[in-house]
């Protein structure tokens, strides 16, 4: 299978505030984005020949980007669940490496806080539906499913509660910190470890700061083919390798799941380094965004990711690994957690991020010398998901 390496560039980028957004409708906070990716990529609306909308619950069709004016060209909607945003990346990435269009738009959004969805993580109930997916209806929380792998981690490797909820709480306490540097993200306070663990239980070991929220928000992208990205800019971001991964409910159907890891990340994670060309992750990797709807996640992506040996995530994070100034920071805009997670944008939010850190733009937040960066999203739940990576570099 031929790889997808180095023929399609990022030249341009767009991301709205996250947040609580009353004062902006869909129609707006789509607007916002696509306008800054235009003007990062010196571009006009009229230079788009095709554009990847992805939402959940926020539009039924390609006509929800009527208010971008696009002039009768193929728009396309996708839904992958937490996976929405990589998903219209994907699709207009594989249309420029096929040839199919030289110039498209990916564009993800999500108006939460106007539907009545509350709690953390939306509408956070699975099981109801024949694919295995989240809505309102009998099942169980988002939260119960990913405390599973909380408790479960805990116990397979010897973790006392105390010490296993301090790791969770260094986790949403790092996120946080990134946050707080991050003008766009949905939340801007600082926790403390004693904060983070005395929290309201929403499932144990998830307390109240070891989940994401609802936010409302949109990412757009502009991408073209690589052996046009210099005409854009000088310092376009060059795909190096998407991979999405999607098993048959494995875990959720069968007795033998150890929810110790997620099968789809970890099969995600394979192939995009497969594609990329990378033997070593954990030192070839620069910086990453992860999906850590809850902190139990985000402890075993650590491991599903290949940056921490399965069962020693605990000596990395003790030693800082994943901070902005560690070894391979993780989150460096605050993740799900404090930048918030409007379900179609999220992927698209993750590139962003990636995408300033490669080309040195990040602020505050900014890594040493990156080359390489990766996105993760999971949609769906432990045992049952949509696992999706894409690596991004610098250098063609």
């Amino acid at each position: 299978m031929e790889s997808i390496k180095d023929k399609v560039a990022i030249v341009g980028m767009g991301c709205t505030r996250f947040g609580e957004r009353w004062d902006m409708g869909v129609e707006d906070l789509l607007v916002e984005a696509a306008y800054e990716a235009y003007e990062d990529a010196g571009i006009e609306p009229k230079d788009i020949q095709a554009a990847w909308l992805g939402t959940v619950f926020s539009g039924m069709s390609a006509m929800t980007l009527s208010p971008l004016g696009l002039q009768y060209i193929p728009v396309t909607r996708v839904e992958n669940m937490c996976a929405t945003g990589s998903e219209a990346l994907r699709g207009a990435c594989y249309a420029i490496a096929a040839g199919v269009c030289d110039i498209a738009l990916a564009i993800g959004v999500e108006k939460l806080k106007d539907s009545g969805a509350t709690g953390v993580k939306g509408p956070a109930i699975i099981g109801d539906n024949t694919d295995g997916s989240s809505s309102i209806g009998s099942g169980y929380s988002a939260p119960a499913s990913f405390a599973y792998l909380g408790t479960r981690y805990f116990s397979h490797y010897n973790l006392a509660p105390e010490e296993g909820k301090r790791l969770l709480a260094e986790i949403a306490v790092k996120n946080h910190h990134n946050g707080s540097l991050n003008p766009k993200a949905h939340f801007h306070n600082e926790l403390s470890v004693e904060q983070v663990m005395k929290a309201p239980i929403v499932a144990w070991p998830l307390g109240l700061f070891d989940c994401c929220g609802v936010s409302d928000g949109a990412a757009a992208a502009i991408v073209v083919r690589a052996d046009m990205a210099k005409r854009f800019r000088a310092d376009p971001i060059y795909i190096k390798g998407m991979a999405i991964s999607v098993g048959a409910r494995q875990g959720t159907i069968g007795s033998g799941y150890d929810f110790v890891h997620v099968e789809e990340n970890t099969r995600a994670a394979q192939a995009v380094y497969e594609q990329a060309g990378i033997k070593n992750p954990r030192k070839e990797i620069s910086c990453a965004e992860v999906h850590d709807c809850f902190s139990t996640h985000e402890l075993v992506v650590y491991e599903d990711l290949q940056f921490s040996p399965r069962g020693r995530a605990k000596e990395d994070i003790d030693a800082g690994t994943f901070t902005l100034k560690g070894e391979l920071p993780v989150n460096t805009d605050g993740g799900l957690k404090c930048f918030g997670h409007p379900l179609g944008a999220s992927g698209l939010r993750m590139m962003y991020e990636m995408y300033k850190q490669l080309q040195g733009k990040a602020g505050p937040r900014q890594v040493k010398n990156p080359r390489l960066a990766m996105t993760h999203n999971l949609g769906g739940n432990a045992g049952a998901g949509v696992g999706c990576c894409v690596v991004v570099g610098n250098e063609k």
